[in-house]
């Protein structure tokens, strides 16, 4: 099951878990009141899991592929981390799948303040278009993802400051109503 926490405010190894002292854990249901979507899925059986054949019909995810993060299986490895962990946005869903690894993703909660999200073998992600985030590993330095996308693949990523795209605007707008429904 997906772990999640407010990270501490440490410069240190990006790798390093950042818990805060005590640790202030995030529930899923306040993820999803920031957008992120979190699914648990058979990652031993993906090529032929139901599930994830339902998920990719229902939310019309019809472009995949898989990624392979480690310093010997990824060109310009280093410079690649450094984009990854580079706070940004999309303008579209961000859909990852963990098959083997392990790694983090950041999300910025209603505060401005960093959300660290454990994400392990089996572990489904949907960040929303719009909201800051980075990724990064953890320290045992591998993951094999499977990436989603309606439609053909856009990988541009929106270095912050990046407030003025219609994305950025209409999430924005999630994370008030949110707040004004007081859900």
């Amino acid at each position: 099951m997906v772990e999640a926490w407010y990270m501490d405010e440490s410069q240190e190894d990006q790798r390093a878990p950042h818990r805060q002292r005590p640790n202030r854990e995030v529930s899923l249901e306040q993820l999803r009141r920031l957008g992120v979507v979190y699914r648990r899925l058979d990652a031993d059986n993906y090529e032929t899991d139901p599930c994830l054949k339902e998920i990719r019909r229902a939310e019309n995810y019809s472009w995949m592929d898989i990624v392979t993060i480690h310093k010997d299986k990824l060109p310009n490895y280093e410079e690649k981390i450094k984009t990854f962990y580079e706070e940004h946005l999309h303008l579209d869903d961000e859909i990852r799948y963990i098959l083997e690894g392990s790694g983090y993703f950041d999300v910025r909660d209603k505060d401005d303040k960093w959300i660290r999200i454990s994400m392990e073998k089996g572990d489904m992600i949907t960040l929303p278009a719009g909201i800051y985030h980075r990724f990064t590993l953890d320290e045992n330095n591998y993951v094999k993802a499977m990436r989603l996308f309606v439609g053909e693949p856009v990988w541009t990523a929106y270095n912050r400051p990046a407030d003025d795209f219609p994305a950025r605007k209409q999430y924005m707008k999630l994370l008030a109503e949110e707040a004004h429904n007081g859900v």
